[in-house]
């Protein structure tokens, strides 16, 4: 570790400046020489470090929702070479290069931050080893081996001999605690991260290498944390915790609010933006109205949360447009009452009628004036021939068989209409 260390000290000057800085606001406020001070001059830099890492931390949100968009692809390439792995694994480094995504950018924060990492180690090993570094003097370097974070040196590591934490005015016993404590608080909390990630934010439709590259860092992780903690001083630990809280936390908001498509994220988040939606009326967020119009580009293309969410809005008499916004839908008719409330109907479907059969065709039941029911037929009426030359000739369409009866005065089985006198 301390040969690793050594490659980062052109970077110590400045990681040390930083640490002298916030100590000096702090010990103002704790005193200089207690562990408060000296604990969250290294918070403070974690955070001044992560706060500079965010548009990075955005580059891995982007590269992660490019390797998203080549789920499909995946499972095309999946399915066709099955049975050969080796050419599966190169058709997948091909689409990776084509498409300009790469699977290990969900490292990148943790590479960008790693030069920091060393040079507040190669600190802090200067400090238990009685040198001066950086800008840390002999006072400042005194002043910190008093520090101590509840009973532990700020430069105590957990293997350190009975000897070695004595000359800093510690117990072994206080030491090994806080150490353990911090080492299992640390491994715990990347677990959950990675976990968080793999359970709520992927694709579980797809299996992909990038997904099982994900599991396995969800487990090495851990275990490596846990392995070089017990050689990390009290201050590192200090360091990587604060850090792994913050990361989980970051990514806590980017699932809730900005989840990736297809995952279980992406289902509770469009549930909470349907009843928004359609209690508002109207999409209020910039990313709200960004995650709309991705749904609305998609077409056909859409899963099943996204369906359900465009149903939904349909239901509710709103319509989704191509700009993200959300507009009442056309085909929803408001009426208002007495009282000026407003009441949304929804329009009536069409009936369509039902299918006849050609029996039926030929004879269909019609309704005189008088509300019995007359049949037309293709029999020859008793009526003298002269009696009805001009229906004959006219062809017949459908409902018209009550008029041309009610023409002639023939009604199968029913009384004759007498006939008017003629005029002589």
């Amino acid at each position: 570790m301390d040969t690793i260390a050594s490659f980062f000290s052109f970077i110590t000057t400045p990681v040390s400046w930083v640490i002298v800085q916030f100590h000096t606001v702090y010990g103002a406020i704790f005193g200089p020489d207690t562990g408060w001070a000296w604990g969250l001059s290294i918070v403070s830099l974690v955070i001044l470090i992560r706060i500079c890492l965010i548009p990075l931390f955005v580059k891995q949100i982007k590269a992660t929702r490019a390797m998203q968009t080549l789920q499909p692809e995946m499972k095309k390439i999946q399915e066709r070479y099955k049975n050969d792995k080796q050419r599966q694994s190169e058709e997948m480094m091909k689409l990776y290069k084509e498409s300009g995504t790469n699977p290990l950018s969900s490292c990148l924060p943790i590479l960008a931050q790693s030069p920091f990492f060393f040079a507040l180690y190669h600190v802090l090993n200067g400090i238990a080893s009685g040198k001066t570094i950086g800008v840390i003097n002999t006072s400042l370097l005194e002043s910190a081996r008093k520090a101590h974070i509840f009973g532990a040196p700020l430069a105590a590591k957990f293997k350190d001999s009975a000897d070695t934490i004595a000359a800093m005015h510690a117990s072994v016993t206080d030491v090994r605690v806080v150490t353990a404590i911090m080492i299992i608080l640390m491994s715990a909390s990347q677990f959950y991260t990675q976990r968080q990630l793999m359970t709520k934010n992927v694709d579980t439709t797809v299996k992909t290498p990038f997904m099982q590259q994900q599991k396995m860092l969800m487990y090495v992780f851990p275990i490596m944390f846990a392995v070089f903690g017990i050689n990390f001083p009290v201050g590192v630990l200090v360091y990587w915790l604060t850090t792994n809280v913050w990361t989980m936390g970051q990514q806590m908001y980017v699932i809730r609010n900005n989840p990736n498509p297809g995952s279980k994220a992406q289902a509770s988040y469009l549930e909470r933006l349907t009843k928004h939606v359609t209690h508002h009326g109207k999409v209020r967020r910039r990313s709200e109205r960004t995650i709309v119009k991705a749904i609305v580009a998609k077409g056909r293309d859409r899963n099943e949360a996204e369906r359900k969410f465009i149903n939904a809005l349909s239901k509710a008499g709103l319509a989704a447009q191509a700009d993200g916004s959300v507009v009442k839908s056309e085909a929803q008719a408001v009426a208002e009452t007495e009282d000026g409330t407003a009441v949304t109907t929804a329009p009536a479907r069409r009936q369509q009628p039902k299918r006849q059969s050609k029996a039926q065709r030929h004879q269909s039941g019609t309704k005189t004036s008088d509300g019995e029911t007359a049949t037309t037929s293709l029999e020859k009426s008793d009526e003298p021939q002269d009696a009805k030359p001009a229906a004959a000739k006219q062809p017949q369409k459908s409902g018209s068989g009550t008029r041309s009866k009610a023409q002639s005065g023939q009604s199968k089985g029913g009384p004759q209409r007498p006939k008017s006198p003629s005029k002589k």
